[in-house]
């Protein structure tokens, strides 16, 4: 468990959900790894359902990208609707230090090793990458596409409002939250437009089958997807922002079949979960960086971390 966890169990939540209440539960017969996570604190009833649940639609999750099938094609593609008349650019490579070129390099051969990523040959558009250091400490290699996004028209699909999303998690008996595994990943860049894509390292040229993350209207061609899927549920039994779902019940007792409609769906359409960001039939948890419950919506603890960890005033200086 790292610190961070460590921390928020001192608190009562691990991811954002009540420690004390997750347990791992196995899903697939003979391989003990693959597990979710549900509470422990279920009816009895409810629990039994929920498990044989999770073990029929098993398939719906992904331990690795080699789980990924990819969402089918006529369902979705990213497309680039690049202005003729901005100039084409071509990045000149960065130049990196050991440390970095080895993570750069990791990180290509996981992505080729995916089929993520394929060799490009004469693109019109070459961009950077760029090292970002996550909170751990390790290296992330990004896409530096501000060129291409430049030459790319909005696309004004529109998002949820994110404080009517919270809303109308209240008031609800059990939750279960759920996040794709890689989501941009598993939607695939349209065939014309992958050279677009194409990045320059030390190794070479390469561009994205799939759609990366870092291009300016990824979200809005997901959450166009998501809204077509998901419709007959989504204000009812569901809400959706982006990769992030949520499946809601005001009786304990529905939510299984709640659920059994959005597995459901996103069997049916190739959409892979990630079983370690996927707490089911809790009864609170995080949701779009807040903090939900049946009576109502609190602050993050990660937000508020400085003013929960401030010590009293002891002298009179202090104040």
């Amino acid at each position: 468990m790292i610190i961070k966890e460590k921390e928020e169990e001192e608190r009562g939540w691990i991811n954002g959900h009540p420690a004390e209440q997750l347990e791992e539960i196995p899903i697939r017969k003979g391989d003990p790894t693959k597990v979710v996570k549900i509470v422990g604190l279920l009816d009895c009833k409810v629990r039994k359902s929920l498990v044989e649940l999770l073990e029929e639609y098993s398939d719906i999750f992904a331990w690795s990208h080699d789980e990924m099938p990819g969402i089918p094609l006529n369902l979705a593609t990213h497309r680039l609707a690049v202005d003729a008349t901005f100039k084409l650019v071509k990045q000149k490579r960065r130049h990196f230090n050991a440390e970095w070129n080895a993570a750069v390099q990791e990180e290509v051969d996981k992505l080729l090793k995916a089929r993520f990523i394929k060799e490009s040959c004469y693109p019109e558009w070459i961009a950077n990458v760029v090292m970002v250091t996550k909170a751990n400490g390790k290296l992330r290699m990004c896409v530096d596409y501000i060129d291409l996004n430049r030459a790319c028209p909005k696309d004004s699909f529109p998002l949820p409002k994110i404080d009517q999303l919270i809303d109308s998690t209240v008031g609800n008996k059990l939750l279960s939250f759920m996040d794709a595994f890689s989501g941009y990943n598993q939607i695939m860049m349209h065939p014309a437009d992958q050279d677009k894509t194409s990045f320059i390292t030390g190794q070479g040229l390469y561009c994205y089958k799939v759609m990366p993350f870092g291009l300016k209207n990824a979200g809005a061609t997901y959450q166009r997807l998501v809204n077509k899927l998901f419709k007959p549920l989504i204000g009812k039994s569901m809400e959706v922002y982006i990769d992030d779902m949520i499946t809601k019940s005001q009786m304990a007792h529905q939510h299984p079949e709640d659920l059994r409609r959005t597995f459901q769906i996103i069997r049916e359409n190739q959409i892979r979960l990630n079983p370690t960001k996927c707490p089911f039939g809790v009864a609170a948890g995080k949701f779009l960086g807040f903090m939900v419950h049946e009576r109502g919506i609190e602050a993050n603890p990660e937000k508020i971390k400085a003013i929960i960890e401030l010590e009293s005033l002891k002298t009179l200086q202090q104040a």
